[in-house]
């Protein structure tokens, strides 16, 4: 299945994108590996690039409609 990455906008095959989900009920966000969580969620490549343009652009947070601050949460998820 084809998802974006929010960084760098291109069409990747799923398996080779970090899943970030914001949780319906709670509200919280989770990576999700296994896709066992639903809500809203987001693709980020895994490149420190596309990374950093998410959360320096906020679209991270476009994305997820949340106000959070997500930088701790995709420490060492990538690769340099």
């Amino acid at each position: 299945m084809l998802r974006k990455c929010v960084g760098c906008g291109e069409l990747k095959d799923t398996e080779n994108l970090i899943k970030i989900t914001k949780e319906h009920n709670s509200g919280e966000i989770f990576l999700n590996p296994d896709g066992k969580i639903f809500g809203r969620s987001a693709y980020l490549c895994y490149n420190k690039l596309c990374v950093e343009n998410a959360l320096k652009k906020n679209r991270l947070n476009r994305a997820l409609k949340t106000t959070k601050d997500l930088k701790g949460l995709l420490d060492g998820k990538y690769e340099s």
